[in-house]
């Protein structure tokens, strides 16, 4: 191979193109990046930057010496609009083409966005930066989903004085991930720090004022309606019941969606994201990392697309080694961080889809506890919430050898 093209230029594409010069491919390395920004790392944004802890200039993966270091062809502020996999051949924003002999698909995800597609979301430092200008003692901040991203940015709108209220269709937020009982301790927390948590209901549309409701009727003076049937002068969130969250900001965190779309007509199969066997390989010489890829694990025995920081890291490098002919099956432990409030939430494995989970050390009252999850018998996931990470690295080994406790 003489090219190679890497589609994302976030930590996939990053760790991508780093394994490929580490490993001793002096060809050229085309990365493409749809922002105008160097790589940056995307976790902070609901944290830190959210909460105006940290600037921009933290985040950067890497600095501009690492970066030229690479010795990379950089095509910044341009997507992929196409890929022809007979001519091996990348279709770009700008009108231009790039050949390869060997591709890494490492485009991620969007937000997955309501009816009428207002609201605020979180995928992009500007996306970030905007929301975080709003954010003032007093703001009403309705947040649309209690998931991971939803809850830590209720935690940090709550800390800079916002008054919040966290919608979510499930009876319990994040018992698919986490199970029952954790799910429904975390929500004690949120509701004991001000936060109000509905949950069981359903969200059709982001509104503005001036909007109307699904039968014609105009929002009482030009604003948005209380459940109560009091008028405000703000917009909000529509439930299904026809009612209006008023809310003078609303944060959109439902979930996302693969970026597969240039892809169409490919000959590539998409699935929830690129379809990949146990090699990450998604056709010959096109493999896929991160955010948008599905994957066969074989630690698992399933499919599985995950969207956390450090596995993007991870499979970006084995994309990398198996496009120069490794022949190695990515086969992790998946690990996942959280911060809410002062409770750090810390997690190894796969924990959906299990069948049982045990508190085994600690207790949930206390909200310190270490859990451990369970699918057919074995041991597939921990989590560990208020402990140190010392305390649940050990697990790793342990759900990696299809330990069972």
């Amino acid at each position: 191979m003489n090219r190679i093209v890497v589609v994302g230029a976030s930590a996939a594409g990053l760790a991508s193109v780093e394994t490929l010069r580490r490993e001793g491919f002096t060809g050229t390395i085309t990365l493409i990046g749809e922002e105008l920004d160097a790589p940056y790392d995307r976790p902070p944004l609901s944290k830190q930057i959210l909460a105006s802890q940290w600037e921009p200039d933290r985040i950067a993966l890497r600095t501009a010496e690492q970066l030229a270091a690479l010795d990379l062809d950089l095509r910044r502020g341009v997507r992929a609009t196409g890929l022809d996999t007979a001519a091996r051949s990348v279709a770009l924003s700008d009108g231009s083409d790039v050949e390869y002999d060997g591709l890494v698909v490492a485009t991620g995800v969007r937000p997955r966005a309501l009816a009428g597609g207002a609201g605020h979301v979180i995928r992009t430092l500007s996306d970030a930066l905007e929301l975080r200008k709003r954010l003032r003692p007093g703001t009403r901040l309705t947040v649309v989903g209690a998931g991971f991203l939803g809850a830590e940015c209720a935690a940090v709108a709550r800390g800079l004085g916002c008054e919040v209220t966290l919608l979510e269709p499930a009876p319990v937020p994040l018992a698919h991930a986490v199970g029952e009982p954790v799910g429904r301790m975390l929500s004690a927390v949120h509701r004991e720090h001000g936060v109000d948590l509905r949950t069981g209901v359903t969200v059709t549309a982001i509104v503005d004022a001036g909007a109307r409701l699904p039968d014609g009727t105009a929002i009482a003076d030009g604003g948005a309606l209380h459940p109560d049937g009091t008028a405000t002068a703000h917009g909000g969130a529509l439930l299904a019941d026809g009612t209006v969250v008023a809310a003078d900001e609303v944060l959109v965190a439902v979930g996302s969606v693969p970026n597969t779309d240039w892809l169409d007509g490919s000959g590539l199969t998409v699935g929830d994201g690129v379809v990949c066997d146990e090699f990450c390989a998604a056709a010959p010489g096109v493999y896929a990392a991160g955010d948008v890829a599905r994957w066969h694990n074989p630690l698992f025995g399933v499919d599985m697309r995950i969207e956390h920081r450090t596995n993007a890291a991870e499979q970006g490098m084995a994309a990398a080694r198996n496009l120069l002919g490794a022949g190695r099956p990515f086969a992790p432990v998946p690990y996942f961080w959280s911060d809410q409030y002062d409770l750090k939430i810390h997690a190894y494995g796969y924990l959906r889809g299990h069948d049982a989970v045990e508190i085994v050390d600690g207790s949930l009252d206390e909200r310190r506890f270490l859990a451990a999850y369970h699918r057919d018998g074995r041991l597939v996931g921990a989590l560990a919430v208020g402990m140190p990470p010392k305390a649940i690295r050990p697990w790793r080994q342990a759900i990696a050898s299809g330990g069972s406790l």
